[in-house]
């Protein structure tokens, strides 16, 4: 890895892979659950011990390449490349290293590519609020971070055209499937060496895409990560722009993330102007649909709140958002929220906050009894800051 260029405003290419072939073996392994790989070890006439030993391999020990999984024997290998199978994990094309740390990856995806972000030391929002805590978590060998966020996209693009939101710019192109969702924080967690068992890691899906328009691959994906991947539920969390059936399916999940709700305004005429979806779904409906969450002890909903210059981030709208909260707090519905600057991007007609009106706005939600946190933000000059991924590349776009 490249020593960071120092100059902020540019951005940094830390490395630049090959595309996937398009003639690519298409029956891939990773993404195929311990179910999955069983049935196809069972029709070899292979013992289900097997299917154990491939998904170790593919999930924990992070193997890109059926020859490195050596516990496997090298017929039983050559058998399944045989067959057409491949590990088929996706892949990091392309990294940029921000002059705060954080880096952006372009992550191949058959012929595309889809941006994750890992941010060393989080970014002070409500993952790493009080009922996460910060007990026995230690440090790495040879790393300089303690703890880290992972930002994770469930689709290529977005459909609800959210009006600050860069991603909306690329309109909606397709949903990942499970493995391109799980293999996005697999070949980050390779990329860093972690050790989940040493290393206190956190999952946002909060990259591009709407989750909830692609339940069923994001849950799936989910899932893997959990059982096959190692990570724990409550280090994930999973937000929505406000899709009611999916938040609605959500409840019933027994194993899932926590919720976050993008919000982003104190009232249903502000948001509906740059929010559309909310037209469909307003905001008592979703908060209705997240009130019936069977919640777990001291977990909490989290409402994100992109602050907006002038349109949402005056008095009046911390008032309004003060109202809402404590109303839905008293219907059942425990709740924090995180602030967030809006950061700009090119070809949207918005303005940041200033650092004192932020503040201000905090202070009147901590004042009126609100767990209130201040998102910082991370990546902005390599376009990796909420709000601003659009598979931005070193050729392609300057930084805002």
């Amino acid at each position: 890895m490249t020593e960071p260029l120092q100059e902020p405003g540019k951005l940094v290419l830390l490395d630049k892979s090959s595309p996937a072939s398009e003639s690519r073996i298409q029956r891939q392994l990773f993404g195929l659950d311990s179910a999955a790989l069983t049935q196809i070890f069972t029709e070899m006439g292979q013992k289900p011990y097997r299917a154990r030993q491939l998904a170790d391999g593919l999930y924990r020990q992070r193997a890109t390449h059926l020859d490195r999984i050596t516990t496997l024997p090298q017929t039983l290998r050559d058998r399944l490349a045989a067959d057409g199978w491949e590990v088929g994990r996706p892949n990091i094309a392309e990294s940029f290293r921000s002059i705060d740390g954080t880096e952006r990856y372009l992550i191949q995806t058959g012929s595309q590519t889809v941006e994750t972000v890992w941010m060393p030391e989080g970014d002070d929002g409500a993952e790493f609020g009080e009922e996460e805590g910060t007990e026995g978590a230690s440090t790495p060998a040879a790393s300089s971070w303690r703890r880290a966020t992972i930002c994770v996209s469930s689709q290529i693009g977005c459909a609800v055209n959210c009006q600050f939101c860069l991603t909306a710019k690329l309109g909606l192109q397709r949903n990942l499937a499970p493995g391109e969702i799980a293999g996005q924080v697999v070949a980050v967690l390779e990329r860093h060496q972690v050790e989940l068992n040493k290393s206190r890691v956190n999952l946002v899906f909060m990259g591009m895409g709407e989750p909830f328009l692609n339940y069923d691959n994001f849950m799936a994906a989910v899932r893997l990560l959990i059982d096959e991947v190692g990570i724990a539920a409550p280090r994930m969390t999973v937000s929505t722009s406000g899709i009611v059936p999916g938040i609605l399916r959500f409840a019933q999940e027994k194993v899932r993330p926590k919720l976050a709700i993008s919000l982003n305004a104190p009232n249903d005429e502000i948001r509906e102007s740059i929010m559309p979806v909310n037209r469909k779904w307003n905001i008592d409906a979703v908060l209705d649909a997240a009130s019936t969450i069977p919640f777990r002890p001291r977990e909490k909903v989290t409402f994100e709140y992109v602050m907006l210059g002038g349109v949402t981030d005056g008095q009046e709208h911390a008032d309004e958002l003060i109202r809402l909260v404590l109303h839905w707090r008293r219907a059942n519905l425990p709740a924090m929220v995180n602030l967030i600057a809006w950061n700009p991007g090119p070809g949207i007609a918005f303005n940041s906050p200033s650092a004192d009106s932020v503040a201000a706005f905090q202070q009147q939600l901590l004042a009126a009894g609100i767990q209130t946190y201040i998102r910082r933000p991370r990546g902005r000059d390599i376009y990796a800051a909420c709000g601003q991924l659009k598979r931005t590349s070193e050729s392609s776009a300057q930084p805002a």
